[in-house]
């Protein structure tokens, strides 16, 4: 460890790996609320942040599991249901007022088709302006889950929770469709 008068001793979710203060920066510099995304292992997390002296303060925010809600059966952390939790968040940012914003993806590599850029995807079809670059975006196959029934039908074995929901992974494309219409104008 280093030592002497001139260390600094790094903030501590510098440490820890969780901020990058470089990149926070520029971001809060635009003086725009935030759409930030986060992945978890099972599920979407989008949220409208906006900066506060005294600590950042949320606008809105939405879960994948809210999909749960208007009767989505698939799983609550794969491309689909990120593109659904983009049109959600924005749905419910406009409802508070906020029009417009600008993607912190955080620690995850800017891969594109990904889905952090799924849920991009999302609340920009929703309405809400967010500084992107088309070509990050992921396809419409994709976002509609047409892979995820393609592979079923080489592996249906795994997927029994899918079966256990009452959906078919080969029926998902246009469920997808069904909870994207139900979430234009419903929510």
């Amino acid at each position: 460890m280093a030592k002497g008068p001139r260390y600094r001793v790094k903030y501590r979710r510098r440490r820890e790996g969780k901020t990058n203060y470089r990149k926070r920066l520029k971001l809060l510099l635009s003086k725009k609320p935030r759409l930030v995304v986060r992945l978890t292992n099972t599920r979407v997390i989008a949220q409208i942040i906006e900066y506060n002296p005294d600590g950042d303060r949320v606008i809105a925010a939405v879960d994948s599991s809210k999909l749960r809600e208007l009767g989505w059966k698939g799983d609550l952390n794969n491309t689909p249901a990120a593109y659904l939790t983009g049109m959600l968040i924005a749905k419910v940012a406009m409802e508070k007022g906020v029009k417009e914003a600008v993607l912190d993806i955080g620690l995850h590599s800017p891969t594109r088709g990904s889905r952090v850029f799924a849920v991009l995807r999302g609340a920009v079809e929703a309405g809400l302006n967010v500084p992107h670059s088309e070509e990050v975006f992921p396809d419409d196959s994709r976002v509609r889950g047409e892979h995820i029934a393609s592979y079923y039908e080489e592996n249906p074995e795994k997927f029994s929770k899918y079966e256990e929901r009452g959906l078919t992974p080969s029926q998902l494309p246009s469920h997808v469709d069904e909870i994207k219409e139900k979430i234009m104008n419903e929510v």
